[in-house]
């Protein structure tokens, strides 16, 4: 048996059916070209169009994407039927749906953060611009997308979380509303009048800039100290980080003036050290030596 020649023969023919089929990945590679040119344009389009709603800046990321992502499996079908030319779209559509469950045990994660990005996109909160905490991660959501989600920390820093630790985790947004409530606890001496104290804070408190009173102002006595009896302080200011520390930095400032003005002790922890006399050994109490 000539195996060389057999072998021979195979090649050439191989060879003869790639020339034969190169027209068809021609064609292939122009319809993906111009694929790639139309889902191009129809993004343009779709920005366009929902530019001129009041959809939020993720839902218009979905919609882009979903737009991109119809236009190439339709175009890459076109293109695989044409290099394939006895596939049909019933096969293919049936062998996208073997592939996908091979494909979605092989690559569960990904899925999983590909859906929990479209649901974090449908829903209302969350939105581009938030600064949330989750996970022990505190920043702004700076843009979302169908994997992850960037979120620029505080102190400048970009973190990508995947987004199905968002979708699977409590978040905390800090900036749902523009005004959100703030606290502090302040103490004061044992001796001071209660009653007192509690006005001059309140009347502290409401002479800052800045300040929500229309939301409410509270002054409660909560705890008995080691060395004072602490009130507790609730205002409402702006929900953002800065804000926060800007009206807690005004508060802190205004109580400690009032306070001062009208004589009321703001307590610290005293120390008290006593020195015991040292009885020489054998001698007795109350002895000295020689």
């Amino acid at each position: 048996m000539d195996y060389v020649g057999t072998l021979t023969d195979q090649v050439q023919g191989m060879m003869r059916g790639l020339v034969a089929s190169l027209p068809s990945f021609a064609i292939a590679l122009v319809i993906l070209l111009i694929t790639w040119i139309v889902a191009k344009f129809a993004v343009r389009i779709v920005d366009a169009l929902t530019g001129k709603t009041t959809l939020r800046p993720s839902l218009k990321n979905l919609v882009d994407t979903l737009a991109k992502l119809v236009i190439w499996i339709v175009g890459l079908m076109i293109a695989l039927m044409v290099v394939l030319p006895g596939m049909t779209p019933a096969s293919l559509i049936a062998g996208l749906g073997i592939g996908a469950v091979a494909i979605g045990f092989a690559f569960q994660d990904i899925f999983e953060n590909f859906l929990a990005g479209v649901l974090i996109m449908l829903r209302e909160k969350m939105r581009i611009g938030d600064i949330i905490e989750c996970e022990g991660i505190t920043g702004k959501v700076e843009h979302i997308t169908l994997r992850e989600t960037h979120v620029r920390k505080l102190s400048g820093e970009l973190t990508i979380v995947p987004n199905s630790i968002l979708f699977k985790n409590p978040v905390e947004i800090l900036t749902d509303h523009d005004i959100r409530r703030h606290e502090l606890v302040c103490g004061v001496s044992y001796d001071t009048d209660l009653d007192h104290a509690a006005q001059v804070i309140e009347k502290s408190v409401r002479a800052v800039d800045g300040i929500q009173l229309d939301k409410g102002l509270d002054v409660f006595a909560v705890e008995f100290n080691s060395s004072s009896v602490d009130f507790k302080v609730r205002w409402f200011a702006k929900s953002t980080p800065r804000g926060m520390w800007e009206s807690q930095d005004k508060v802190i400032r205004a109580i400690k003036r009032g306070l001062d003005d009208a004589g009321i002790e703001i307590p610290f922890p005293y120390i008290t050290h006593t020195f015991k006399e040292r009885v020489p050994m054998g001698s007795e109490p109350g002895e000295t030596a020689a």
